[in-house]
Order: C-alpha cells, then sequence, then structure tokens
C-alpha cells in the first residue's frame, strides 16, 4: 500500500488523537510533515503512531506525537520504535499525550504539565 493509502486508512486514529492537541494541526498539516520527513507515520492493522526525532542540545529524543486504535498494538509497538530509533543516535524516549498514558505504559514519568488557552 502506498503512504496516503495507508494515511487514508489511519487518518480516523490520528485524527481522533489532534481532538487532544488544542487545535495545533489539521490532519492534512501532520500529512504534510511527515511527507517532508519530519515526522515518521508508522501505520498498523488496528493502530497508527506518529513519531519525530528531536534534537536536544544534549540528547536525541524520540517523540510519541500522535497514536490512536488498539491499545495492545500500540504498547507492543513502543520498544520497536525505540530501537528503531537508536540509529538516529536516540538515548531517550517522550510522550505528548494526555496523562493517562503515564498510567497505561510502564517506566515513564511525568516530567512537565502543558497547559492551553485560547483567546
Amino acid at each position: 500500500m502506498s503512504l496516503l493509502d495507508e494515511w487514508s486508512r489511519c487518518s480516523e486514529w490520528i485524527d481522533a488523537a489532534l481532538l487532544h492537541a488544542h487545535g495545533s494541526h489539521t490532519l492534512q498539516d501532520v500529512l504534510d510533515i511527515v511527507v517532508k520527513g519530519d515526522a515518521q507515520f508508522w501505520p498498523f492493522d488496528d493502530a497508527a503512531i506518529v513519531t519525530e526525532i528531536i534534537r536536544y542540545p544534549q540528547r536525541t529524543t524520540l517523540r510519541f506525537w500522535l497514536a490512536g486504535g488498539n491499545f495492545e498494538t500500540l504498547a507492543e509497538a513502543e520498544p520497536k520504535l525505540i530501537n528503531w530509533s537508536k540509529q538516529f543516535d536516540c538515548t531517550s524516549v517522550e510522550i505528548v499525550g494526555r496523562r493517562g498514558w503515564v498510567r497505561a505504559l510502564d517506566g515513564y514519568e511525568a516530567t512537565a504539565t502543558i497547559m492551553a488557552k485560547d483567546f
């Protein structure tokens, strides 16, 4: 399947994750970022993930940016994507998401709270 076919098939899950992004991106914005190569799209049979490689001054981090679909599939994908990220010198992983992910996944701690307000 082509990227666009997979994106179309999985867009419902990514769009649902975007509902919690406080209007920062549209589905088309995310696709454009993936096509440009600044984010990675990971389609699965019953879930999808969008990641980014973030290069901080002191480390390179795999960021799980958007995820949706079957939780078990997402949890199984996590170590595989972490392993994949090592080729880009990633030494850490972070998740942008709702607080429930901290409880749902092993080994993560909340390091910040992001607050948003429209005006």
